[in-house]
């Protein structure tokens, strides 16, 4: 029986490092010309196992979006999540959602990532706005000017994909100022 098990999982080390390595890093998405600073069109799937393809199935007219590419960056992103909260119950056709954003993977690591997420968020709406990014994150990075990975981006983006505002780093007076004035300058 030992010999079986170690054989099995012999196979799925394999299969997934196969499918890992032939994958096509950039595959599910496409980046805008360097200098446009527009959202990429990138596919995901939410927690609650919806699938997507962003920017233009982005529930909201203007939507707030939080990218983390490390898993404490969750506690940056958690400062944000009382104002997004408030915002998105006074502000007609604001949508929030959680972008976290990974290199590509194959389907086993995926899956290990997407359950252990959703073992650690049992609130329907809070998993239904959570869209797990798989992609090259480098080209991601690029695409929308970020500083880096070493902390979250929050942006406004409409369902084509312009970046209206940005800030980075946990949520202060300054940021939330910011993300006011240009919701005001929206019209909402």
């Amino acid at each position: 029986m030992p010999q079986f098990l170690a054989l099995v999982l012999t196979v799925l080390a394999a299969g997934g490092a196969y499918l890992h390595f032939t994958a096509s890093p950039a595959g599910n998405a496409t980046f805008p010309p360097a200098g446009a600073l527009r959202f990429p069109e990138v596919s995901g799937e939410a927690l609650d196992r919806t699938t997507h393809r962003l920017p233009g199935t982005f529930g909201g007219e203007v939507n707030l979006v939080f990218i983390a590419f490390r898993q404490w960056h969750q506690e940056l992103v958690n400062t944000w999540l009382p104002l997004a909260q408030e915002l998105e119950g006074q502000v007609p056709g604001l949508r929030y959602y959680e972008l976290p954003t990974i290199s590509e993977r194959g389907p086993f690591q995926r899956s290990f990532i997407d359950n252990g997420m959703r073992a650690g968020i049992p609130d329907p709406g809070a998993r239904a706005a959570t869209i797990t990014l798989y992609t090259d994150v480098e080209r991601f990075v690029e695409a929308l000017d970020l500083a880096g990975t070493d902390t979250i981006h929050a942006l406004l983006v409409d369902r084509e994909g312009n970046v209206s505002w940005r800030a980075s780093g946990a949520l202060d007076a300054e940021a939330e100022r910011g993300l006011r004035a240009a919701l005001a300058e929206r019209g909402n």
